[in-house]
């Protein structure tokens, strides 16, 4: 097994991140690891992203930490330097592909069609982002995917919360998903960490597996 695939399996939930700067990015992600989050992604979205990325690293080495949003060479360059453990994007082009290859960086692409999962194979890649989840199909298309792209794991993202993260457990092609749901913006802006610790905690627990 892959390492991507063990982080994203120990994981379950890949929280996804919007954040502003430095302090907030490791208070943030100290509450979410503090609740059983042992990964993270921190999307390119802002400015702060990538120090906010080296900070996290630097002070919370035992959290896995992914940079989203992730859709250029330069992109993945930056990535790589500011130190991440895999690269998210939202697609996937040969360009990126082998970019992370030559760069040693894992990489976490993004489909939602049968043709970009194919094209994704033959760049040597088993484990995708589904996205966006939702709009896409969700389940269903997921579903219909098992038979035809047997071996084949998928991160659904996107539209995904406390409603139907659990349909998309129960698939045996999900590895993890991931989504913001149990962030609330609110909690971020007071720095009511120990709130958002909880509702992460009450988040794993009601996705926990059953039997």
């Amino acid at each position: 097994m892959t390492f991507l695939k063990e982080q994203l399996l120990l994981a379950r939930v890949l929280p996804v991140l919007i954040v502003n700067s430095e302090e907030e990015a490791v208070a943030l992600c100290r509450a979410l690891q503090a609740g059983g989050m042992s990964a993270v992604e921190i999307t390119l979205r802002t400015p702060a992203a990538l120090a906010a990325i080296k900070a996290v690293k630097q002070t919370l080495p035992d959290l896995t930490v992914a940079a989203g949003t992730v859709i250029s060479t330069r992109d993945m360059e930056n990535v790589a330097e500011a130190g991440v453990d895999f690269a998210v994007s939202p697609g996937l082009t040969r360009s990126l592909s082998e970019c992370a290859q030559q760069l040693g960086l894992n990489f976490l692409p993004g489909v939602s069609t049968a043709s970009e999962i194919m094209g994704g194979m033959e760049l040597g890649h088993r484990l995708f982002k589904f996205f966006p989840a939702e709009a896409s199909g969700g389940v269903k298309l997921l579903k219909a995917f098992e038979s035809p792209f047997a071996g084949i794991s998928f991160c659904p993202t996107g539209g995904v919360n406390t409603n139907n993260a659990r349909s998309y457990f129960d698939l045996g092609n999900v590895s993890c998903v991931g989504g913001s749901w149990m962030i609330e913006e609110e909690k971020i802006k007071k720095g009511r960490w120990s709130e958002l610790t909880q509702s992460v905690r009450q988040c794993l627990a009601e996705l926990a597996p059953t039997g």
